[in-house]
């Protein structure tokens, strides 16, 4: 699936089917669906994937210092730029190495 694909699924009731988690979460966050979202990242609270998914729900609701501590778990330094770009960042790697690939 392309960042395009992914992006404009966003108009659908749900995320595509076989999505792992952390892309579910990241589709919930586009979709504009935080407490979802925010909901599987907890469910795989340990998988860097997830665990930067909730570094960047962090980030987006304005909790910085939770968001910092998420970054730090994930092996990760601080978002930086629009939340979109992080958004976009985030799915295009995501997209590009599905879990356990």
């Amino acid at each position: 699936m392309t960042l395009d694909t992914f992006r404009q699924s966003l108009a659908e009731r749900g995320p595509p089917s076989g999505l792992d988690t952390a892309l579910q979460g990241l589709w919930w966050a586009g979709a504009g669906d935080w407490d979802r979202a925010h909901a599987l990242a907890q469910q795989r609270e340990g998988d860097p994937r997830c665990d930067l998914l909730h570094a960047y729900l962090h980030r987006q609701e304005g909790d910085a210092g939770n968001a910092h501590y998420w970054y730090r778990r994930a092996g990760r330094s601080a978002g930086a730029g629009s939340l979109q770009e992080e958004w976009d960042a985030l799915a295009t790697e995501f997209l590009a190495r599905p879990a356990g690939a």
